[in-house]
């Protein structure tokens, strides 16, 4: 039987050292270790289950926004002067913006996922692009239908025939055209090409910038280049509004301010900022690292030399405990000192 009371800081001396080692691999383990679909998929979609009931919720409520009709605005016989432009087709159309401003980031980030094997990285990009794009939606179908502001080429959506008919008394006009063209020429403002392409491309623009560590002070200037091409897209995207005549320039820039400023709402959401130590992981991923390594530091550190009032306690003389890895290093900081 050892007789701890002897020699207790020499024992324990012996027991930090063994600690730090464990402690040591303890955390290459955690940081090598991949936190995949499989293990943590089912924890994440739990956790964030009311996120994307909220978020499907969103979805209907920007549907029946573009169901309901606009507001239509007084539109005059010398307004038209400004609304006369060629009715066009779409450069970039309907369908694109989805697959530009939602599928192309989330294949992004699934290639990540695949290299790092990081769920929590993959399901906060997802999940983040999706609410930037649905929340830009409704602010921007919303004001679309609020203001109800007329399209460049309103003229010949309300007469395609090119016979102009207007109002004996108010001078307004009484448009003959197709219904559904007419009221999709009463959402001019703001543009959804170019808030629905920043909200996603600006968002997968936050992304990039923490993942290659633009901002780490290194010179790499090059690494702009990469970051500067989803806004370039975006802003080609917004581009073609005003030159398919479907919007005014002041439609484009609005637009694309709303977008960005969802975007980075919501990055910032899940994700620190680019410049900061731990940019390059969610929130989540960093703090399911402290807790694993504090858990293991905790347990490494759960063996301490019994007091005398101890020493006849258990079967070899030594005691378990579970406690704060805090508190055992202040523990530790005492008997050193003493």
């Amino acid at each position: 039987r050892v007789k701890w009371s002897n020699q207790p800081n020499e024992f324990w001396l012996l027991a930090s050292k063994l600690a730090c080692f464990r402690t040591k691999d303890i955390m290459a383990d955690i940081q090598l270790g991949c936190y995949t679909i499989k293990s943590h998929g089912a924890k994440v979609a739990r956790l964030h289950m009311y996120d994307w009931i909220i978020l499907l919720l969103l979805a209907v409520i920007d549907g029946l926004l573009n169901i309901i009709e606009p507001f239509h605005r007084f539109i005059g016989k010398d307004m038209m002067t400004d609304l006369r432009y060629p009715l066009k087709g779409n450069t970039v159309p309907f369908w694109a913006v989805p697959l530009i401003g939602i599928v192309l980031p989330c294949v992004i980030f699934g290639g990540i996922y695949f290299k790092k094997k990081n769920i929590y990285d993959l399901h906060h990009g997802i999940l983040g692009i999706l609410y930037s794009v649905l929340i830009t939606a409704v602010i921007t179908d919303a004001i679309k239908d609020g203001v109800g502001r007329p399209r460049p080429d309103f003229f010949w959506r309300c007469f395609p025939d090119g016979k102009d008919l207007y109002d004996n008394v108010t001078t307004g006009v009484l448009c003959h055209g197709e219904k559904s063209v007419i009221k999709e020429g009463h959402k001019s403002f703001p543009s959804g090409h170019s808030s629905w392409s920043f909200a996603g491309l600006g968002f997968l623009t936050w992304y990039l910038t923490g993942k290659i560590a633009v901002f780490d002070r290194k010179g790499h200037i090059a690494k702009l280049c990469i970051i500067v091409l989803p806004l370039l897209t975006a802003a080609l995207v917004a581009v073609s509004r005003v030159d398919d005549y479907w919007h005014h320039w002041q439609d484009v820039v609005a637009g694309a301010v709303l977008g960005l400023t969802v975007a980075s709402f919501c990055y910032l959401q899940f994700f620190p900022y680019p410049y900061d130590a731990d940019g390059l992981w969610p929130h989540a991923y960093t703090l399911q690292l402290a807790e694993a390594r504090n858990s293991g530091i905790a347990n490494s550190f759960s063996v301490r030399p019994p007091t005398e009032t101890e020493e006849g306690e258990g079967q070899g003389g030594i005691a378990l405990r579970d406690t704060s890895p805090i508190l055992d290093t202040m523990e530790s900081g005492r008997r050193y000192g003493n």
